[in-house]
């Protein structure tokens, strides 16, 4: 195999990469499940829930804290999901950095 077949399968690879992230949905909760987000795998939110219960002028700082945990936690779901598809892509070859 030439270095232009490799690199015209490793930017394959990259596209079909890139679409499964587009495509993939991630969920996260906080709270108990009182706020929750969906976030796709490129980790741009798709939707956020707060229930009503937790809304309250006087917790500010709470609702804040458990938006931006559930945040985080739906981040890091994704970025586990594409350390697996790449390690799987991969053939579990270990890539510093990834």
């Amino acid at each position: 195999m030439n270095i232009q077949q490799m690199m015209k399968q490793a930017a394959q690879m990259q596209e079909r990469l890139q679409k499964q992230m587009a495509e993939m949905r991630v969920e996260a909760t906080s709270g108990g499940g009182m706020v929750s987000v969906t976030i796709n795998g490129l980790k741009q939110i798709q939707s956020l829930k707060i229930d009503p219960e937790v809304v309250s002028k006087d917790d500010v700082d709470m609702l804040q804290d458990l938006i931006v945990a559930a945040i985080n936690d739906a981040q890091r779901k994704v970025e586990d999901e594409m350390n697996r598809q790449v390690g799987g892509m991969m053939g579990g070859l270990k890539i510093p950095g990834m």
